[in-house]
C-alpha cells in the first residue's frame, strides 16, 4: 500500500509549520547567550528599535508574564540568569524575517559571567544518584553479589566506553506559527511529535485553559525525539504574537537549533561481566556516568537494557549524574537503550573473546526465561531466532574468529554482531470513527512525523471493518481531535492502533459512529515484560593507509510482532540503522569547555551518513504475533533499529584490525593512533 499522503508531500502540498497561509504575518528571531553562566545585566534594544520595520524586543527587561510552573527551559525571559551558552535572552519581532535577523544582531545584552563546568566526567565532585530515570524507572537495581560472581568467573572483563553529545537534526527546522483570535484563544502551528501534550504544556506556560489552546502539526519533517517535547520557539512565537497583536512566525537556524532542541547525553559507562566455563555469566554490572543542565534534571535511562537482555545470577545497574552549565539533554531515537546497548554488546564481543567463545553462541547460551531484573515472563522473546537466522543469512559459519588476518590490499576485512531491544509499551489514546457515503473518516489527534501513521490507521480501520483501506480516511496532527499520546517510544502504533481497533468495533455495533478510550483497557494489561528484540550483523572495511571505514554490508534480523505494513516497516528499520552507522563512525557534538556551548553547529561539520555511506543495508524479519499486547499484535519498530548497530560495527572494526576503540565515534584518526 502507497503512503496515504504520498501524493501531497512529493508534489510540495504537504503543509508543515512554517508554511500555513497566515495573511499579515510578522516574524521573530531570537538573540541567544553569549556566556555559559552568570546574569543579564542589561538588554539595549534600541538601535534594533530604531530599524524600519522592527515591531518589538522581548527580554528580562519587560518580561511578558508566564506560569509560575513553567517549565525553566520555556519560561523565556522570566529571569536575569543565564544557565548556558545559547539559551535565548531576548527576540526581535519584525516585519520579515531579514529585517528581524538583522535587528537581533543589534541587540546589545550585557552579562556578569561567572566560571562555568560543562566537563562529564566519571570522578565528577558533583554526580549524585537520581531517583528515577526517564520515563520513570528505578535508577538503580540489583540482586545477588556481583563481587562474588566476578570472583568465581572462568574469565572476565571490567571496561569503560564513552559516547559523545549527538543532535537529533531532523531534516525539517523547529518552527511555530502563532496567532490569538479575538476571543483570546490561541492557535499555534507547531513542530511536534504530539499535539496533545503540547497543548498541555503551552496552556501551563502561559498560563491558559487547555481549551484555551489549539496545537497543529499536520505534517512533521522528522523529529528523532526532539520534537518530543515543547521547545521554546512555540513558547516565544505565542508571546511575540500577543506583544504586537498580529501572527508571528519563528524558524529556528540549524545552528540554533543545534543549542535550544535537545540532544543525547554524552556518557561514560563502567561494563564488568563475568562467565563460567561453561560460558553463563556469573555476573553483570553497569553503571552509567550522565550529564543534566541545572535548569532541568533528564536522567536517560542508559543501564536499563542490561536489566532486560542476560540470564545472569547477579545483576547491578545503576546511573550517576551531575548538573552542568549546559542545555538539557532530551529523547533521540532510543533513548537510554541506544548508547546503553552500545556499551553492553561491545562488552559481550569483547567477554566473547577473552572466554573463546563465538560471540552469536555466547548471547544464545545466556538468553533468559524470564526478564532478568523484575522476573516477569516475556509476552514473547525471539532474540535467539534473531540471532541464528542472523548469522545463516550473513553466512556468520565462514568467518575466521581470528581478529586482525583478513585482508584485500590496503583493507582490513571483519564482522561482527551485536543484539538489540526496546520496549513496547502503549498509552491511553482516544479515536473517532464516523461513516458517511460508504466511507469511512478516523480521528485522533495523533502525529505523523514521517513514518507513515496515517497509512498504518488506515489499514487497521480497514481489516477492522472489513473494507478496502482507500475508502478509509484518516485525520490526524490536531489537538482539537480525540486525544492521543506522542510519536515517540515505539508506542505510537500500538496506542493508536488499539483506540483505533476498539472505535471500528463501535462503529459496526452503533452503525454510525464509533468512539474509544482505552484508558481502562491498558490499565487492566496483564504483568509482563514487553520488549521488541532484533540481531544486528555488520561487515566492515577499514584502510591500513588512511583509517577509513567502509560499512560494507548491514543486516539486521527483527522479532518485533505482527508487521502492519512491510514498506513502512521496512523504511523505519533502515532509517534507524542507517541512523546507528553514523552514530558508530560519524556523530559527533563536540563540547566547547572554554567558552560553554557547542563547537559543531551545522551538517557541515557534524556528519550524518549519505547514500554512499549506507553501501548494502538488508533488514528482515521473523514471522511473529504477540496477541498480548495488543489487538493487532504489533510491537514498535521506529527505534530498535538503531539498537545495536553502533556496536556491531565497533565489535566488526575490532575484528578487522585486532584494535578495540571503546570510545564514538571511531573515526580514521583513532585507527591511525593505533598503529605501531
Amino acid at each position: 500500500m502507497n503512503r496515504t499522503e504520498g501524493r501531497v508531500k512529493v508534489t510540495g502540498l504537504a503543509t508543515y509549520a512554517a508554511e500555513y497561509p497566515v495573511e499579515n504575518v510578522a516574524y521573530a528571531y531570537a538573540v541567544q547567550a553569549q556566556i555559559a553562566k552568570g546574569r543579564v545585566k542589561r538588554v539595549d534594544g534600541t538601535a534594533a528599535l530604531e530599524q524600519p520595520g522592527v515591531l518589538a524586543v522581548l527580554s528580562c527587561e519587560a518580561a511578558p508574564r508566564l506560569s509560575g510552573d513553567a517549565d525553566p527551559e520555556l519560561a523565556l525571559f522570566q529571569s536575569r540568569e543565564v544557565a548556558y551558552r545559547g539559551q535565548i535572552v531576548a527576540a526581535v519581532v519584525a516585519d520579515t524575517y531579514e529585517i528581524a535577523r538583522a535587528a537581533a544582531a543589534a541587540v546589545r545584552v550585557d552579562y556578569d559571567a561567572d566560571d562555568h563546568d560543562v566537563r562529564l566526567s566519571a570522578d565528577h565532585p558533583g554526580l549524585y544518584q537520581p531517583e528515577t530515570v526517564n520515563p520513570d524507572l528505578p535508577s538503580e537495581t540489583q540482586k545477588g553479589d556481583v563481587e562474588e560472581g566476578l570472583a568465581r568467573a572462568e574469565r572476565s572483563v571490567d571496561v569503560t566506553y564513552r559516547t559523545p553529545v549527538l543532535h537529533n537534526n531532523p531534516m525539517e527546522p523547529h518552527a511555530a506559527l502563532a496567532s490569538w483570535d479575538t476571543e483570546g484563544r490561541l492557535l499555534v502551528y507547531d513542530t511536534s511529535q504530539g499535539v496533545t501534550a503540547s497543548r498541555a504544556t503551552i496552556a501551563q506556560t502561559l498560563g491558559l485553559p487547555p481549551e484555551q489552546v489549539r496545537v497543529v502539526a499536520r505534517h512533521v519533517g522528522g523529529g528523532f525525539g526532539s520534537k518530543g517535547t515543547t521547545r521554546p520557539q512555540a513558547i516565544l512565537a505565542a508571546l511575540a504574537s500577543r506583544m504586537v497583536g498580529r501572527p508571528v512566525k519563528i524558524v529556528l537556524t540549524r545552528q540554533q537549533m543545534f543549542d535550544v532542541t535537545g540532544y543525547r547525553t554524552p556518557t561514560i559507562q563502567r561494563v564488568r561481566l563475568g562467565v563460567d566455563a561453561e560460558g553463563r555469566l556469573t555476573a553483570l554490572e553497569h553503571m552509567a556516568y550522565e550529564q543534566s543542565s541545572t535548569l532541568v534534571e533528564f536522567a536517560e535511562q542508559t543501564s536499563t537494557p542490561s536489566r532486560v537482555m542476560y540470564a545472569a545470577p547477579a545483576l547491578r545497574t545503576g546511573h550517576r549524574l551531575v548538573r552542568l552549565d549546559v542545555a538539557t539533554p532530551s529523547w533521540m531515537r532510543a533513548p537510554g537503550e541506544c548508547p546503553g546497548m552500545y556499551a553492553l554488546e561491545s562488552a559481550m564481543d569483547e567477554l566473547a573473546y577473552a572466554a573463546g567463545l563465538d560471540p552469536v553462541e555466547l548471547r544464545v547460551r545466556n538468553d533468559p526465561e524470564t526478564e532478568p531484573d523484575s522476573g516477569l515472563p516475556f509476552s514473547s522473546r525471539n532474540l535467539v531466532g534473531c540471532l541464528r537466522e542472523g548469522a545463516h543469512r550473513f553466512g556468520w559459519e565462514h568467518r575466521d574468529p581470528t581478529p586482525g588476518i583478513r585482508r584485500e590490499g590496503e583493507w582490513l576485512i571483519g564482522t561482527g554482531v551485536a543484539a538489540s531491544t526496546y520496549p513496547t509499551r502503549r498509552w491511553p489514546s482516544q479515536a473517532v470513527v464516523t461513516t458517511r457515503d460508504g466511507d469511512f473518516l478516523v480521528q485522533l489527534a495523533a502525529a505523523d512525523i514521517g513514518t507513515g501513521a496515517r497509512t498504518v490507521l488506515a489499514r487497521i480501520a480497514a481489516g477492522v471493518l472489513g473494507v478496502a483501506p482507500e475508502r478509509v480516511h484518516v485525520e490526524l496532527g490536531d489537538s482539537d481531535l480525540p486525544q492521543a499520546p506522542l510519536a515517540g517510544g515505539s508506542m505510537g502504533t500500538a496506542s493508536w492502533g488499539t483506540a483505533v481497533v476498539r472505535a471500528c468495533e463501535e462503529l459496526m455495533r452503533d452503525g454510525k459512529e464509533g468512539r474509544a478510550d482505552t484508558t481502562e483497557e491498558i490499565k487492566a494489561d496483564a504483568k509482563l515484560a514487553r520488549h521488541a528484540f532484533g540481531a544486528q550483523f555488520a561487515q566492515v572495511r577499514v584502510s591500513s593507509v588512511t583509517g577509513e571505514i567502509r560499512v560494507s554490508r548491514l543486516l539486521g534480523v527483527f522479532a518485533a510482532g505482527r508487521i502492519v505494513d512491510a514498506t513502512l516497516a521496512r523504511s523505519q528499520f533502515l532509517g534507524g540503522m542507517t541512523m546507528g552507522l553514523g552514530m558508530a563512525l560519524m556523530e559527533e557534538t563536540v563540547t566547547d569547555e572554554e567558552f560553554g556551548g557547542f563547537l559543531h553547529r551545522d551538517l557541515a561539520q557534524y556528519h550524518v551518513p549519505a547514500c554512499a555511506d549506507a553501501q548494502h543495508v538488508e533488514a528482515v524479519w521473523l514471522d511473529e504475533r504477540d496477541d498480548r499486547l495488543n489487538p493487532m499484535g504489533s510491537k514498535g519498530i521506529g527505534e530498535i533499529g538503531i539498537v545495536g548497530t553502533a556496536a556491531a560495527i565497533g565489535n566488526a572494526v575490532h575484528h578487522a584490525t585486532g584494535h578495540r576503540i571503546r570510545e564514538l565515534p571511531i573515526t580514521p584518526a583513532k585507527i591511525l593512533a593505533l598503529r605501531p
